[in-house]
C-alpha cells in the first residue's frame, strides 16, 4: 500500500470515529472541578446478561436492539398482569352473554326448575339448590327490582364487585322486598319506600338460590314467578311482566375465554362501561396494551403475537395458583389436609392491612364466580362454607382412571345438609359424565353410612360394590377437582374439631 493509500485510510477510520464517538464514547479519566464519587449501584452496565437476553447500551442509554428486546417484554410483563387483574372483568362479560342467550335484559330470568346439571358450563355450581338469575342493564334512571322471599341472592357489578344482598341474608331479612339500584352519576331525587343501592356499573348481574323443599323445587320456582320483577322506576305504577325460561337442560356457556380471545371480552366491557369503579391503576395498564375507552382495540401483528403469548402465560399462572396455592393461608388445615380455601381471612374484597390478595382474587374468579360477604363470614347455622382441592393426600393431581374416596367423619357439622361436587378441571364447570350431575349430598336416597356414622363417598370410573350410591362417576384421562360444601355451617367446622378427611386412593 502506498503512503498515499494509507493516509487515505487512516482519514478514513479517523472519520468513521469521530461520527460513532456519540454511540461510543470514551472512558471519562480527568477529573473535573464538580467531580465526585458516584454510589455503588447507581450506573447500569453497558452489558448485562439477562433472562431476556443481552442487554447492551452506550453510557447507560440502550441500543436500538436492546430497546426492543425490553419493549417487547415490558408489553409482555404489561399484558401478563392485565389479564391477571381482569379475570374478574372477563368472567362478568361471560356471564352477561351466557344470560342474554336467553332474553334481553330487565325482562328475562333463568330459572333451573331441574337444578343446574353437567350440560350447564358455569363456573363450580352446585346440584342441589335451585338457582334463578337475570341481567339488569341500567340507563339514565333507577331501576326497581322485587325479590321474592326465603332466598339467598345478591348483586354484582360488571368489574365483578359486590353490590347488595338480598333475601335472607340482605336488608329484607327473607321476607321480599323492593330495591332501587341508582345507575352510576345519577343526581335526581331518590324516593322512600325502597332498599336504596348503588352501582358503579350500568350493567349488574343479579344472582339468587332458592331452597328444594320435600326434593322439589316447585315453592321456590313459583314464588320467584309471583314476585321478581324489573322495571324502570318511572313504570312503577305499572310494570312491565318478565319472560320466565327454563333452562335446565339447556347447554350454555358463561365462562370466559383463556387464550387471545380474553382481550375482546375485556375490550367490550370497557368500552361499554363508565370509567369510574375500576382501578385506575389496571385501567393504565390496559391502555397501554391497546385497550382504552372511546379507542379501537386494533393491535398490529407483533402486539397480537405479545397478547397472545401473555394470554397463555396468564392462564396457565391462575391454574397453577388454584390447583396448588403457594400462600400457606389458602390451607384449611395446613400441614394436614390438602384442603384450601378461596378467601384469606375471609376477605371477599381481597383487601388486608391495605394490600391487595391478589393470589386470592385470582383464585376466586378464575375458578367460582359470585362475590358477597356471605361466603366468607363466620355465619355459624346460615349460609354456606366451601373446601376445595384439586390434590390426593399425597399432593398428586386426581386421576380419572382411579378410584379414591373421602371420609366425612360422623356428625357432619351442617344444619342444613352437605355435599361433595367434582368439577372439570378445564372448564372448572361440573364434571360431564353419564351422571346429571357428579356429586353426592347428605339428602340422596340410598346413601349409605359406616357403622361409626361417619360417610365414605367414592370418585372412580366405575362405582365399587355395594356404594353405588355414594359413588361419584371420574373420567379416565381426566383430572378434577373437588368441592366439600357445608350449609347451614356449625361450630365443630371452624374451630376444626370436626375436619373432612383427605381424598386417598381407595384400596
Amino acid at each position: 500500500m502506498t503512503h498515499s493509500k494509507i493516509l487515505t485510510f487512516c482519514c478514513f477510520v479517523a472519520a468513521i470515529l469521530s461520527c460513532n464517538a456519540g454511540s461510543t464514547p470514551q472512558k471519562v479519566t480527568k477529573k473535573y472541578k464538580m467531580t465526585t464519587v458516584i454510589p455503588k449501584g447507581i450506573d447500569t452496565p453497558d452489558k448485562l446478561v439477562t433472562p431476556i437476553g443481552m442487554l447492551n447500551s452506550v453510557d447507560g442509554v440502550p441500543t436500538k436492539e436492546t430497546q426492543q428486546i425490553v419493549f417487547d417484554n415490558l408489553d409482555l410483563q404489561r399484558a401478563t398482569i392485565a389479564y391477571l387483574s381482569t379475570i374478574p372483568v372477563a368472567s362478568m362479560e361471560a356471564l352477561r352473554k351466557g344470560i342474554l342467550e336467553f332474553g334481553p335484559a330487565n325482562k328475562t330470568v333463568m330459572l333451573f326448575e331441574q337444578l343446574m346439571n353437567s350440560k350447564s358450563l358455569w363456573l363450580t355450581p352446585n346440584k342441589t339448590s335451585v338457582y334463578m338469575t337475570s341481567w339488569l342493564e341500567l340507563n339514565d334512571e333507577p331501576m326497581v327490582i322485587e325479590t321474592p322471599p326465603n332466598v339467598l341472592g345478591f348483586i354484582n357489578d360488571a368489574w365483578f364487585h359486590y353490590v347488595v344482598d338480598f333475601g335472607i341474608l340482605g336488608p329484607d331479612k327473607g321476607q321480599g322486598g323492593k330495591f332501587l339500584i341508582i345507575p352510576p352519576g345519577y343526581k335526581g331525587d331518590i324516593p322512600a319506600g325502597y332498599n336504596v343501592v348503588n352501582t358503579k356499573t350500568y350493567g349488574n348481574w343479579v344472582i339468587w338460590r332458592g331452597f328444594q323443599q320435600d326434593n322439589s323445587t316447585k315453592v321456590a320456582i313459583d314464588q320467584t314467578k309471583a314476585d321478581f320483577k324489573i322495571y324502570p322506576l318511572s313504570q312503577k305504577e305499572n310494570p312491565s311482566s318478565m319472560v320466565f325460561k327454563s333452562v335446565s337442560n339447556d347447554p350454555q356457556c358463561t365462562i370466559h375465554s383463556s387464550d387471545y380471545a380474553f382481550w375482546g371480552e375485556i375490550n367490550n366491557t370497557i368500552q361499554r362501561e363508565p370509567t369510574t369503579g375500576l382501578n385506575p391503576e389496571v385501567r393504565g395498564l390496559l391502555a397501554a396494551i391497546g385497550i382504552e375507552k372511546g379507542k379501537d382495540f386494533n393491535p398490529d401483528e407483533r402486539m397480537k403475537t405479545i397478547l397472545t403469548n401473555a394470554a397463555n402465560i396468564a392462564a396457565v399462572t391462575a391454574r397453577a395458583l388454584t390447583a396448588q396455592p403457594r400462600d400457606p393461608r389458602f390451607y384449611v388445615y395446613p400441614g394436614e389436609r390438602e384442603w384450601t380455601s378461596i378467601f384469606i381471612d375471609g376477605r371477599y374484597d381481597f383487601l388486608l392491612n391495605g394490600a391487595v390478595l391478589l393470589d386470592s382474587r385470582i383464585y376466586m374468579h378464575f375458578y367460582a364466580t359470585g362475590i358477597t360477604p356471605a361466603m366468607s363470614l363466620k355465619l355459624v347455622g346460615k349460609g354456606s362454607q366451601y373446601l376445595i382441592t384439586y390434590l390426593d393426600d399425597t399432593k398428586k393431581s386426581l386421576d380419572g382412571a382411579k378410584t379414591y374416596k373421602i371420609n366425612l367423619p360422623a356428625n357432619v357439622p351442617a344444619k342444613d345438609f352437605w355435599s361433595v361436587m367434582l368439577y372439570d378441571t378445564q372448564t372448572r364447570s361440573m364434571l360431564q359424565t353419564d351422571q346429571y350431575a357428579p356429586g353426592v349430598d347428605s339428602g340422596k336416597k340410598g346413601l349409605k353410612q359406616n357403622a361409626d356414622g361417619s360417610y365414605d363417598v367414592y370418585f372412580g370410573p366405575e362405582a365399587p360394590q355395594g356404594f353405588e350410591n355414594n359413588w361419584v362417576q371420574t373420567i379416565p384421562g381426566k383430572s378434577f377437582s373437588v368441592i366439600f360444601r357445608l350449609y347451614g355451617p356449625l361450630e365443630p367446622f371452624y374451630n376444626k374439631t370436626w375436619k373432612p378427611g383427605d381424598i386417598v386412593l381407595a384400596k
